[in-house]
């Protein structure tokens, strides 16, 4: 317990208050806010944005960004949908290729960023370019509707509740994507590589191999993301994804996860993707306020994230949330 309440958890443990806390106040002030039905909603409605923020947080916690995301949601839909429509493939065959796809764009990303040592802000804004650009260009129109009404109908019955094939997939992905991070060799490469990447190359670690994993893992979750999205909406769409990568990224930072690397939870990027929800769904219980109003929150409350962050990094015990870089004479 000791160790739990010590200062690089204090993001998370916020986190967890902050999430707590906007369910009560939601459950206080609005009808039928705290019913079963809506708790699902949030997994549902948040499907492909929890899906792409786990891939998000192991880019982030090896201390890099991934702005392609977005872009590979809408490209990814659209092929999906394309495939389905004009090829006329199974969905056990086009949901493979598409996967497949994603993975290998990441790892290509991934192996730029670490071959030729090139900034991965830059690297995957390209990315995201590219992504965005080839969908415009497969589909400049109307989103394509899909046919395959039964894939997107399956759900998991609970008594009276059920819950959709979209929210089964984030919840398989979060319970994966929590084992790989913290009960694997590569979940504890990637903490060190966020850490310090020069320590972690000193101590014999696979940081080349790991850094181009970690990209591969974010393709892969980007493309399932865009087929959730496809299934979620039942069509796809070379705009779907505009801006998604900032809300993972945010999912991420509220999440407790720290943008310099090293440190965070993957459940801390379940809380943040929930944390969205619950004020997406309030202002829609409100009924009064604009839209807009979700990301001006958002937006005070990354804000503030990132400020709690730089002040816990500014203290003496800022070395316990990041290890220092080590300098020319100690390499």
């Amino acid at each position: 317990m000791r160790n739990f309440l010590s200062t690089r958890n204090i993001p998370f443990l916020i986190t967890v208050l902050v999430c707590l806390a906007l369910y009560t106040a939601g459950a206080f002030l609005f009808r039928g806010f705290a019913t079963v039905s809506v708790f699902i909603n949030f997994f549902t409605d948040n499907s492909f944005l929890g899906v792409a923020s786990l891939g998000m947080t192991f880019v982030i916690l090896s201390g890099g960004i991934d702005l392609s995301v977005g872009g590979s949601i809408g490209l990814t839909s659209v092929v999906l949908a394309l495939l389905f429509e004009q090829r006329h493939l199974s969905a056990l065959v086009a949901i493979p290729l598409v996967l497949g796809g994603g993975l290998v764009f990441g790892l290509a990303q991934g192996f730029m960023i670490q071959a030729f040592d090139l900034p991965p802000f830059l690297v995957t804004l390209a990315g995201m370019f590219l992504t965005r650009g080839l969908a415009l260009l497969l589909h400049d129109s109307l989103p394509i509707t899909h046919s395959l009404d039964w894939l997107s109908s399956l759900t998991l019955s609970l008594g009276q509740q059920t819950i959709p094939a979209t929210a089964l997939i984030f919840l398989i992905v979060l319970a994966l994507s929590i084992w790989i991070a913290h009960y694997t060799t590569l979940g504890r490469n990637v903490y060190a590589l966020g850490g310090n990447e020069n320590s972690a190359f000193l101590m014999g670690l696979p940081v080349a191999r790991t850094k181009i994993t970690v990209y591969g893992l974010s393709g892969l979750c980007s493309s399932l993301a865009g087929v959730v999205y496809c299934l979620y909406t039942q069509s796809g769409n070379p705009n779907a994804g505009s801006g998604l990568e900032l809300d993972a990224i945010a999912a991420v930072v509220i999440g407790g996860t720290l943008l310099t690397g090293g440190v965070g939870f993957v459940f801390g990027t379940l809380l943040g993707v929930l944390i969205l929800g619950i004020i997406q769904t309030a202002i829609s219980f409100q009924g009064k306020l604009s839209s807009w109003w979700t990301r001006i929150l958002i937006g005070l409350l990354l804000l503030v994230f990132i400020l709690l962050q730089r002040f816990l990094q500014s203290r003496p015990f800022g070395p316990a949330l990041k290890p220092r870089k080590l300098t020319p004479i100690q390499r």
